[in-house]
């Protein structure tokens, strides 16, 4: 068979279909039901949702979380830390996260092969208690290194589920609410978030004595997982493609529909699987070496990479930072967080609800632009703030709508075009690039925006000092020129 046909799939896995699904079908949609949200939600909550908590959890507690570094370091050394080695261990702390991603995003095709979509969500929630664990008593222990192996173990967590759970969504939902269904992965990632601030204020855990707890609390979700995860179906098209389980996908096909007659899904697997009876599960070179795929593998790529280096993880790492040099008092930065964190997830939200009528596509595209024109803007913005008062609430709303810009379409959909764009013997390859591209380039991210900042601080300073200067300079010359003419003056 040539490999033109070969890849070829019953169900839309190009370009076109990122394209609302009810404009290609008059079939009847069936209603959701309860055993596909729950396996979306729950299936998220232990996934997404930890990802999504972990990108703003370090943000409330970074001082005391240096001050700990500055106590042990002192405690072992008799000397106190440097200002270069702070930021470097608290840039490793942050970045270190994106390393453990980039080793669970390699290790999830072999596991959802061997154990299942769903058995590699349930074994995953092994690596967040662990992680809990380690970051929780880091303190007690007077070890900085507890935490940045823990932040390393959360990582990894976190690059398998940001594989697997979309894998798994993509599999389970029908084919007219998979973009909506998809998007519990981007609204979980928001929630997470939005909780991280919620217990980052210092009315709760936001506080020199309790910062450890908001690293325990990792476990939570994880454990809630664990109890409801078992008890729903496996992904139907895992079953019958890979197990020749056909009882077991006729079985979860009722479930997650919710209609007894599910004998044109089973044949529509049948069909696919049929298609691909002469291949095996493609690797990632040769996902990448065959040519009938290269537009899908670019647009995965590009969409992926696009997704963290928009800049909004930076936002999210150092928001209190930003917020801090933008002019807002200490005291009321914890609950201007909490409002970024509120619109975000309204915006995944609404995002959800739209995403079947408008298509992936034009939200893909409206959500960067809006982004590039708002970061254009605080730009602006942050260079006026030290002359005007009113000059940092700009700042403030630029973040918010560059927040929801990103949210409304480029903070789900990436994750929902890779499940869509392959068929079942590329998906995992194709899910193993993306998270290489996305952990990869959260790693820079991560790493390079404190030494940018800083950077960037440091030029500023020159820039008003020689402006200073020179203004002076200015202001001396010209007071030569008019004792100058008041001498000649005089001499007249």
């Amino acid at each position: 068979m040539e490999m033109r046909e070969q890849t070829e799939d019953p169900e839309p896995n190009n370009i076109e279909s990122t394209e609302p699904d009810h404009k290609k079908s008059t079939e009847k949609p069936q209603r959701i039901t309860a055993c596909l949200v729950n396996a979306a939600f729950f299936g998220a909550l232990g996934s997404s949702y930890l990802y999504g908590y972990n990108l703003s959890v370090v943000n409330a507690p970074a001082l005391y979380i240096k001050t700990f570094y500055n106590q042990t370091w002192m405690e072992r050394y008799g000397e106190p830390i440097g200002a270069d080695m702070v930021t470097m261990l608290w840039s490793i702390t942050v970045s270190i996260f994106a390393i453990g991603g980039l080793l669970g995003a390699l290790c999830v095709t072999l596991l959802t092969k061997l154990i299942g979509r769903k058995g590699t969500l349930l074994l995953n929630n092994g690596f967040a208690v662990i992680a809990a664990l380690l970051l929780a008593l880091g303190e007690k222990a007077r070890s900085f290194e507890m935490l940045i192996i823990g932040r390393f173990v959360m990582g990894v967590d976190s690059g398998i589920a940001l594989s697997a759970l979309p894998m798994y969504l993509g599999e389970i939902s029908p084919r007219h609410m998979r973009g909506s269904i998809g998007q519990f992965n981007s609204i979980l990632i928001c929630l997470g978030v939005f909780t991280g601030q919620v217990l980052g204020l210092p009315e709760l855990l936001g506080q020199e004595s309790r910062w450890n707890f908001l690293f325990a609390f990792l476990a939570l979700p994880a454990l809630l997982q664990l109890c409801v995860l078992p008890f729903l179906p496996e992904s139907p098209r895992f079953l019958l493609m890979e197990r020749r389980d056909e009882a077991g996908a006729e079985k979860a096909f009722r479930a997650f529909l919710g209609k007894k007659d599910v004998s044109k899904e089973l044949e529509e697997v049948h069909a696919e699987g049929w298609a691909q009876n002469t291949l095996h599960m493609a690797s990632v070179t040769e996902l990448l070496l065959n040519p009938a795929l290269r537009w899908q593998v670019i647009t995965v790529i590009v969409t992926m990479a696009c997704y963290q280096l928009c800049g909004l993880n930076a936002i999210w790492y150092y928001t209190n930072g930003i917020l801090r040099d933008s002019g807002f008092a200490e005291n009321v930065i914890p609950y201007i967080v909490l409002s970024t964190g509120g619109i975000e997830t309204l915006a995944a939200v609404v995002s959800g609800l739209v995403i079947e009528r408008i298509g992936r596509r034009p939200l893909l595209i409206f959500g960067f632009s809006a982004m590039a024109f708002f970061f254009g803007l605080l730009t602006v913005f942050l260079n006026f703030q030290d002359q005007y008062t009113w000059m940092p609430y700009l700042s403030f709303t630029c973040i918010l709508a560059v927040i929801a810009s990103f949210c409304s379409g480029p903070g789900g959909i990436p994750f929902v075009l890779t499940g869509e764009l392959f068929e079942q013997s590329y998906r995992p390859a194709a899910f193993m690039i993306a998270g290489i591209v996305n952990w990869v380039a959260n790693f820079a991210v991560g790493l390079l925006f404190p030494f940018m900042q800083r950077g960037l601080e440091m030029q500023l300073s020159r820039d008003i000092r020689l402006d200073r200067e020179a203004k002076l300079d200015r202001e001396a010359k010209y007071e030569q020129r008019c004792d100058a003419a008041s001498i000649q003056a005089s001499a007249a």
